[in-house]
């Protein structure tokens, strides 16, 4: 009986560290949004390749946070598109510094998985993992409270698969990471899946790699707001997963 009791406390501790590390699926409330509904303000800092930089995802996020915690929260797009030199595995490394010095950065989002996994780049999978884990660890030295979210975004088709074709190595090492590290993750992945199975994923994604804004609206941003804790309305990706076969 004892053991059985102890067996109990242990499932129900592992449940609790899983619920930490993706509250989103468990129905709680991102730290992002309990500050903000306290009444504090945020800093929202987002770090990672062209995906994220001038996406208007992040746009988006800002306006959303916004409109429902007006001046509170301060969304600053720190990511690098695909043009400059420095656009490289290691700037991630590299550049942390200028998001360690922005004030607070209570909540930094996190993908650079498309450049990982860009075989030109030649990216080992040890390397992408351990440049995660240092971004990781100066983001949480300079400020032990920060909320780190760690994301997996939309698969690249055509040509940007053809250089990427083992992506999806590199994002399960996200979400591994996620876990290991007790850190939220938000793996749009399987919604975009549901896109692309039903056939509309050049609407969203023209050039087979970055989501235009209606991709964004419909996909990305509704995602984020609901993993963060805040709810959303329906999307075409619910559509899409409820009319698939078996779901």
């Amino acid at each position: 009986m004892i053991q059985r009791q102890q067996q109990s406390a242990m499932a129900a501790g592992v449940l609790l560290l899983l619920c930490s590390s993706i509250n989103s699926q468990c129905g709680e409330k991102s730290r992002l949004v309990s500050n903000l509904e306290a009444g504090k303000k945020q800093t929202v800092v987002t770090y990672g390749t062209s995906l994220s930089q001038g996406a208007s995802w992040v746009v988006q996020l800002s306006e959303e946070l916004n409109r429902r915690y007006p001046g509170l929260a301060t969304v600053i797009d720190t990511g690098q598109g695909p043009k400059q030199p420095a656009a490289r595995c290691q700037w991630g490394v590299d550049n942390i510094e200028p998001v360690i010095s922005t004030q607070n950065h209570d909540t930094v989002f996190i993908e650079f998985a498309a450049w990982d996994s860009y075989l030109p780049f030649k990216v080992t999978l040890p390397k992408a993992r351990a440049n995660l884990k240092k971004m990781i660890d100066r983001l949480l030295v300079a400020n032990e409270s920060c909320e780190i979210i760690l994301m997996v975004m939309n698969p690249p088709t055509g040509v940007h698969l053809e250089t990427r074709p083992q992506i999806e190595i590199y994002n399960q090492m996200y979400r591994d990471v996620a876990k290991q590290r007790h850190l939220m993750l938000i793996d749009h992945w399987p919604n975009w899946q549901n896109i692309l199975k039903a056939g509309d994923y050049a609407v969203y994604v023209p050039d087979g790699i970055h989501p235009n804004a209606e991709g964004c609206g419909e996909i990305i941003t509704p995602e984020i707001v609901r993993a963060l804790g805040m709810e959303a309305e329906q999307t075409p990706a619910d559509n899409h997963q409820r009319a698939a076969p078996g779901g």
